[in-house]
């Protein structure tokens, strides 16, 4: 069975024009399968872009029994109700507590999605996937941190995933981190009010602040802060500035060593504060005659489902060029839809998210088209995190017709270990530079990731049936030149 392109018209004009839609449909939960496109509907470029036909080439040194694992883990998430039981056994604490969930959680999602309990085995992780053509991102698995003390243990945790990635080949390993482990939740959930209080009212003073890059647009939620929140608190205060150096001690490894640092975006009820931070970071470390010059260290990642993603993409990038600072952004389409859509309802207002799956694909591919267009500048450094074959295709189109060396640093692609690997491997074979995003940590650790991975196979964001489908191809391809070799 022919494996087509799978780039539709509307994409790519969407790509080209870099255009944020001015109107959202009504939305479904299931992204449907994207409309066959045969070859000769492409140009040349987007043809030459990636290859999925020959899944011989394209999987080649991985083992069979590798692809029958990741088949049937695929195939077992792409149930809605096995998902629904798996995810509700995850969030009970009298199934995830218990040691036999432990041991289930272990034995299915954990193995397929996390790179081991510890450094030492997530780092063997990376030298594998080097000596396979591609790097890892190591994410040391802590969230929501709830005091000054467990602030102080993740920011020891962060450190000590640099020092790993600086003992593993040059250029093989980055490091990811979230704000939400370095800075109290409360304390970032204030944070955020206050970010938006002024927003809506700029003469609003916030002695704390350190910088004035832009953080929301008017497009962004900022219903969510409804009346002027209280001002942070001497001891408040004190403990942002903790949280800050905490997040400095780790950029500041990262550039001793030349290791890219990337900060997850998270929900809204905390993301401005998550995006100040960021930018604390970036200012200190990406600017002109930093250690990140050439190359920036400190990566924000901008979440697509978002509607006001291209506006504060684009307020951001702005800055950065007045500024001087070279700006480094992941692009991702986004992993709080339920969180999201939720606080919506019960808040009785519009969600942040947009209203449909094309529009998110729109809003992706438009900020991707951007960001490449600074990458070919020379003002920014970005990271594209994907699943969707369409909009790698495209990226990878995009940056050829750009001119943009396929060796460049400064254009990453990456795909969450377990996932996509299909378009990892294409991007690879086709020259790009593509990662692995590597979770681990203990079972309990990782298990909120693990909801939000499960939640995201089955639904907005899944790529599973392509994958799927290239798996069950090669494996077909292999059994019948078993039988014939024997023949």
């Amino acid at each position: 069975m022919a494996i087509a392109s799978r780039v539709s018209k509307r994409a790519l004009s969407t790509f080209a024009a870099a255009k944020l839609p001015e109107a959202v449909a009504a939305a479904g939960e299931a992204e449907p399968l994207p409309p066959p496109v045969t070859p000769a509907s492409l140009s040349s470029s987007e043809r030459r872009a990636l290859q999925f036909e020959d899944t011989g080439r394209l999987f080649a040194g991985e083992p069979t029994s590798a692809l029958v694992r990741t088949l049937a883990a695929l195939q077992a998430l792409s149930v809605g109700p096995l998902v629904d039981a798996a995810t509700a056994a995850l969030r009970s604490p009298a199934v995830a507590g218990s040691a036999l969930g432990r041991a289930a959680a272990r034995a299915t999602a954990y193995k397929h999605f996390c790179a081991g309990e510890t450094a030492g085995e997530a780092a063997a992780v990376v030298r594998r996937l080097w000596s396979g053509g591609m790097g890892g991102i190591l994410d040391y698995g802590i969230e929501d941190a709830e005091d000054g003390h467990a602030c102080d243990r993740n920011a020891a945790g962060f450190v000590a995933a640099v020092d790993v990635a600086a003992s593993l080949p040059p250029g093989s390993a980055s490091v990811c981190i979230k704000i939400t482990a370095l800075c109290p939740i409360a304390l970032l959930e204030k944070t955020s009010d206050l970010l938006r209080w002024q927003k809506k009212h700029p003469s609003f003073n916030l002695p704390w602040k350190a910088h004035s890059f832009p953080i929301l647009s008017d497009s962004s939620p900022l219903y969510l802060t409804s009346s002027e929140p209280p001002a942070l608190t001497a001891e408040e205060e004190r403990e942002l500035a903790l949280a800050h150096e905490r997040l400095l001690s780790v950029c500041a490894a990262c550039a001793e060593h030349g290791i890219p640092l990337l900060v997850d975006a998270e929900y809204a009820t905390v993301q401005p504060a998550i995006d100040y931070f960021t930018l604390v970071g970036a200012l200190a470390f990406n600017g002109d005659g930093e250690a990140g010059a050439d190359r920036p260290i400190v990566h924000g990642t901008v979440q697509a489902y978002l509607r006001d993603a291209r506006d504060r993409l684009e307020a951001m990038v702005r800055a950065a060029e007045r500024e001087r600072v070279r700006l480094g952004l992941k692009v991702v389409r986004g992993a709080y839809l339920a969180r999201e859509t939720r606080l919506a309802a019960s808040l009785g207002v519009p969600s942040p998210i947009h209203g449909s799956i094309q529009d998110t694909h729109d809003c992706y591919n438009g900020c991707a088209a951007f960001l490449l267009d600074r990458v070919r500048r020379g003002s920014a450094s970005v990271m594209l995190a994907t699943h969707n074959v369409e909009s790698g295709q495209l990226a990878a189109a995009h940056a050829q017709e750009l001119g943009i060396p396929k060796g460049d640093r400064n254009l990453q692609f990456a795909q969450l270990m377990g996932m996509a690997d299909g378009l990892s491997l294409s991007l690879r074979n086709a020259g790009f530079q593509v990662s692995k995003y590597l979770p681990y940590g203990p079972v309990e650790q990782i298990i909120p990731y693990l909801i939000r991975r499960a939640e995201e196979n089955r639904g907005l964001l899944s790529a599973s049936s392509f994958d799927r489908q290239l798996l069950r191809k090669e494996l077909a391809r292999r059994v019948k030149a078993a039988v014939v070799g024997r023949e």
